[in-house]
């Protein structure tokens, strides 16, 4: 395989596209994507360099995972280049998730998508304990090696599965056992990947096009001046909008509520989706009223059979509180309601984008040093932790999808074989994910037809 030197902004633009077709999965799956894509095959970035860029996402608030292709974008291609990448990562779950949207409000229910949906669900639970695989064997080293690794590792598994601890204070806590370990203990900290698949990428290895001692590109390199016309610009972008919503119906209007309320989803929310959707369902169900809590739901699941952030389920409330809300008038029910889940999305993502394009260089700025990185491996060993609980949390959901009231001797057999054959799929036979996902689909929906339930 022969590495190109530079890459094409139109090559790149084609493959985010693509990108934001396939992002199933929730941001564990993405990023597995993005890794199998861009580290393993495409080799556009190297592992030190993507875990580096990982661990400063996984310190934001925001979906992660879009964050992440913002920053391999602006790396690789400037500001337009992050743009354009953050940008593609959402638009084509935002375009569904309208449509989807528009026919479970017209159509009062969602039952055409139970037998597909039965089907993704055992999917994703695979493309979780896929991500699992490829970020421990990548992250972690022989236990002997760097044992703190794997403690830290166990540590928020058990933190987040057993105990409940907040995200936050695992990642806190990692970075903190990252700051004294790369002290009192460097070698443990000195690089990642390990394992048998740490041999067989220096084996195989294959320079990337921002290799792991590629300099960083001039654009990339911090600039105060730089930096306050990234953070004045996005101070417009979010005026201007918000400016105009509160002229138009005032403070309390429908659409400026919605505006305020997602930007301080979007700063006051870390953990990713499952950490944010609690807060999201206390403002518009409880206190807005913009959708019912069943509804919310079922917004859910239609978030779930769709590419993108699973956060992108905001588009659904902003659609169900415009059409509810009639935000432009009984007559035109359908565009206030695509209007509502525009703006809804622009004030939930456009944080993310201010995030990686101001911050970037500052993180570019600490590659190689140790004493900033070795907190940072010290968080993505605990992200191991965090997808296995993830991926804990799925398996459960797939086994007992209606809770353990039948006896914890009653799982869904059917929903866990599917599991094991898609998982088996992904990580031994190392199949496409979309290839996956569509064969468990159309495997569940069989089922549920044959057999109901």
């Amino acid at each position: 395989m022969t590495v190109p030197r530079h890459v094409n902004f139109w090559e790149a633009l084609r493959f985010w596209l693509k990108l934001g077709f396939i992002s199933f999965g929730g941001p564990a799956g993405q990023i597995a994507v993005m890794h199998r894509e861009l580290v393993e095959q495409k080799r556009w970035i190297s592992e030190q360099r993507f875990l580096h860029a990982l661990n400063y996402c996984m310190l934001l608030p925001g979906p992660e995972a879009q964050q992440l292709a913002t920053y391999i974008g602006w790396l690789l291609h400037r500001t337009w280049g992050g743009v354009v990448a953050g940008v593609l990562f959402v638009l084509p779950s935002l375009l569904i998730l309208i449509g989807l949207s528009w026919v479970y409000v017209v159509h009062g229910q969602v039952a055409w998508v139970a037998g597909l949906l039965y089907g993704i669900k055992p999917a994703v639970a695979a493309l979780v304990l896929q991500a699992v695989h490829r970020m421990g064997s990548k992250t972690l080293r022989h236990p002997r090696r760097a044992p703190l690794l794997w403690a830290v590792a166990v540590g928020s598994f058990l933190a987040l599965a057993v105990f409940g601890v907040p995200f936050p204070l695992v990642v806190l806590a990692a970075a903190l056992v990252g700051w004294l370990g790369g002290r009192w203990v460097p070698d443990q900290f000195a690089r990642t990947g390990g394992g048998h698949a740490a041999a067989a990428t220096t084996a195989a290895h294959q320079p990337a096009v921002i290799d792991d001692h590629t300099p960083t590109p001039d654009h990339a390199r911090f600039s105060r001046a730089r930096l306050l016309r990234v953070l004045s610009g996005g101070a417009v972008l979010w005026a201007l909008p918000m400016g105009a919503l509160v002229a138009w119906k005032g403070w309390t209007g429908t659409l400026a509520a919605m505006g305020w309320f997602f930007t301080k989803a979007a700063l006051l929310t870390f953990g990713g989706a499952y950490a944010v959707l609690p807060y999201v369902y206390q403002g518009a169900v409880v206190e807005h009223g913009w959708l019912l809590g069943p509804q919310m739901i079922d917004g859910l699941a239609l978030g779930e059979t769709t590419p993108g952030p699973l956060i992108m389920v905001v588009a659904f409330v902003g659609f169900l509180g415009g059409w509810g809300q009639q935000v432009l008038g009984p007559d035109a029910l359908f565009l206030g309601a695509a209007l509502a889940a525009l703006v809804v999305t622009w004030f939930t993502f456009l944080p993310s984008f201010i995030f990686i394009l101001a911050g970037g260089p500052l993180v570019e700025s600490t590659h190689g040093k140790l004493h900033f990185t070795a907190p940072l491996t010290a968080i993505t060993a605990a992200v191991v932790g965090v997808i296995a609980s993830l991926a804990l949390f799925f398996l459960v959901h797939v086994a007992y999808p209606s809770g353990t009231a039948g006896g914890w001797l009653r799982p869904d057999w059917a929903a866990l074989v599917l599991v094991a054959f898609a998982a088996v799929a992904l990580i031994r036979f190392k199949q496409g994910v979309i290839r996956v996902i569509v064969a468990c689909a159309l495997a569940g929906w069989a089922w549920r037809s044959l057999y109901g339930g």
